[in-house]
């Protein structure tokens, strides 16, 4: 599984809240102050699906919830529709057509013959922090879950999660507990050092065991690279032979300016470690 790169970036493999802004609507079980904001997911559903130019979007059920997919086929070698899918999740208070990183990502990869689903995660007020997701962290399970299901009816055989920042944080929570839902990981800008132990990517790495590619900027957060050489601890130290680290130069947290770069890295490393048959 491990291969080597190509020049897009280096490879690593060694290295040394939501004060005021409570959720408008509660989901079902939680208290308001500590469920995900419905309303809030509801207008950017209706935002992005009145503008939407590319995909399609699905409805996705997740319990008694709803939630927002965009579903983008790409077709695979033979013609017929790609095998081989990509669940997107974005980062902290955004929505699965967010313009950095999400959306290169949601357009690009098809065109690489990947499919992919970017799903709306949980979400809190624009003043919430990390570590007020917390309480939110047991709603994710059931819409990656639902992102698992929608793509296997929809005909992949071979699925990933790609994951940027706070949605790296859950997904790598989620792969942790549920080690076969999907064959490879990437994770996008993901932070370290967190005290809540189920938001410290340094010790969610080392209870991965899929392959999965760590993909950070030069200039990205200092959560980030600061940690970047614990996480590469933290992967071997659980024995996952399966594990790169890699580093984009002059990148920043959200590849600004670097979109190409990310989706020909992204779509290299899944050619690489998500069969086609």
């Amino acid at each position: 599984m491990n291969r080597t790169l190509s020049a897009l970036f280096v490879l690593i493999l060694t290295g040394t809240g939501i004060t005021g802004a409570v959720a408008e609507t509660a989901a079902p079980g939680l208290a308001p102050s500590l469920a995900p904001d419905l309303n809030k997911e509801q207008r950017w559903r209706e935002q992005i699906v009145d503008t939407l130019m590319e995909g399609e979007a699905v409805e996705l059920q997740a319990g008694d919830q709803t939630f927002l997919g965009l579903y983008t086929e790409a077709a695979g070698a033979d013609g017929e529709p790609s095998k081989r899918a990509a669940i997107l999740v974005h980062g902290i208070g955004a929505h699965p057509d967010w313009p950095q990183v999400v959306h290169p990502l949601r357009v690009g990869l098809p065109e690489k013959g990947i499919s992919t689903l970017s799903i709306q995660m949980p979400v809190l007020g624009n003043e919430a922090k990390t570590a007020d997701y917390l309480p939110l962290m047991d709603a994710v399970a059931p819409r990656l879950d639902a992102a698992v299901a929608f793509l296997k009816e929809a005909g992949a055989e071979h699925i990933a999660i790609v994951a940027h920042s706070l949605g790296a944080t859950m997904a790598g929570d989620y792969l942790a507990t549920h080690p076969g839902a999907v064959d490879v990981y990437v994770a996008i800008g993901m932070s370290g050092g967190a005290p809540e132990e189920r938001l410290d990517n340094t010790r969610t790495v080392g209870r991965i065991g899929i392959p999965m590619l760590d993909l950070y900027g030069q200039n990205d957060l200092e959560a980030v690279v600061q940690s970047a050489g614990a996480r590469v601890k933290s992967a071997a130290q659980g024995g996952n032979p399966s594990y790169n680290q890699a580093q984009v130069p002059k990148a920043d947290h959200f590849f600004d300016g670097q979109d190409q770069v990310l989706v020909d890295t992204v779509s290299q490393w899944l050619n690489q470690n998500l069969p086609e048959n």
